[in-house]
């Protein structure tokens, strides 16, 4: 088979399923792991896919309100979460006053917190309880709950945060995009995460590959106001708008 055409079957099954492995393409196609591994890479680099480690997902610049549950998002680029929340943890200092943000990622940075001295306010009611279970200090902000994400928006959460001045943010994002910045699916959480941005003296972003050249309907924050932590950047665009630190490399 000539490498178009199995660049061609690729795209079709990626933008099928959305996510696909490397096994699962090299059974379809009847190919080697290592000729579809050259593949997914020639395609990255084209802009066509979005590779990660052990396959690819598909590039979505539109992608509407609808987000996943907290359950399924979990499960998704775990081993990179982790790496990223690994790292995020080791910049608190002990007498840091810190924002950490609802979602998946950010939750993973509090399994690796040991700084006991630090302060620590949150909008995720999942993030409060753990935070709490590890004898932290630690503040949840008020307002209306957020099912989906177990997150607190809304105008009293933003409210509550504008009496903080944060140290240091850590922040979850849904989708960046190098014009449009980093972006949300919801107008009300969109606002919070705005506002403990402005509230931060430095802020950020944890996002693993799968979040780059994805775009949401609401922007919170442009590039260069966050750093971003993430596990492997594969647009070397995004480090000439901001700070963006691998911690895979």
């Amino acid at each position: 088979m000539l490498n178009q055409e199995r660049y061609k079957l690729i795209l079709e099954l990626i933008d099928e399923r959305n996510t696909v492995t490397v096994a699962e393409l090299s059974k379809e196609l009847s190919t080697s792991e290592s000729t579809i591994r050259r593949d997914l890479t020639a395609l990255d680099r084209l802009g066509k896919i979005r590779k990660f480690f052990g396959g690819a997902t598909a590039i979505k610049h539109n992608e509407g309100v609808f987000e996943d549950a907290v359950s399924v998002r979990e499960a998704i680029m775990s081993e990179e979460k982790t790496a990223i929340g690994s790292y995020a943890a080791s910049l608190i200092n002990d007498d840091d006053f810190v924002y950490i943000d609802s979602g998946t990622t950010t939750s993973r940075l509090i399994d690796f917190i040991t700084n006991e001295k630090a302060t620590y306010v949150t909008n995720g009611i999942a993030h409060a309880k753990k935070l709490i279970r590890k004898g932290l200090t630690a503040y949840v902000i008020g307002g209306k709950i957020k099912s989906v994400t177990e997150a607190v928006v809304g105008s009293e959460g933003i409210t509550s945060l504008r009496n903080f001045n944060f140290s240091k943010a850590f922040m979850g994002t849904n989708g960046i995009e190098l014009k449009v910045g980093f972006t949300t699916p919801d107008i009300e959480e969109a606002l919070v995460k705005q506002t403990a941005i402005e509230k931060s003296y430095t802020t950020f972003v944890l996002a693993d590959n799968s979040k780059f050249r994805r775009v949401f309907p609401v922007t919170f924050c442009e590039l260069s106001k966050c750093c971003i932590i993430t596990d492997r950047l594969s647009d070397s665009k995004f480090a000439k708008e901001t700070i963006v630190k691998e911690v895979n490399k």
